[in-house]
């Protein structure tokens, strides 16, 4: 798990797991979103089973997926609702990062 830090609210990561969730929490983080749709890769884990997990240790979750036709007006919105509503700091993931980093991006114009 490669997690880089955007800001002090916002943090983005590749694909996590069930396994890397007690790390994330560990690290501090309060809130996870996830910018992957789900059936992308055979071998990535399904949201649900990530987002079980995370609830089970407190963690608020949501799913945002991204997909093929990039960021989306929809995605922005549902991003900057997640920001309003998640405690943070929030992590943020997808295959790489780069869709996760790129809905934050574009929700700091709305929210300035």
């Amino acid at each position: 798990m490669d997690i880089r830090q955007i800001n002090d609210e916002y943090s983005v990561s590749g694909q996590i797991t069930v396994e890397d969730l007690d790390q994330i929490k560990a690290l501090g983080f309060q809130s996870i979103v996830c910018h992957r749709p789900d059936h992308e890769s055979p071998d990535q884990p399904l949201f649900a089973d990530i987002a079980k997990r995370a609830e089970e240790l407190g963690l608020s979750i949501t799913h945002i997926p991204v997909g093929p036709m990039g960021v989306t007006a929809d995605a922005v919105t549902q991003m900057v609702d997640a920001l309003d509503e998640f405690p943070r700091p929030m992590l943020g993931y997808c295959r790489s990062g780069a869709r996760s980093t790129a809905v934050y991006q574009q929700t700091l114009h709305i929210r300035a």
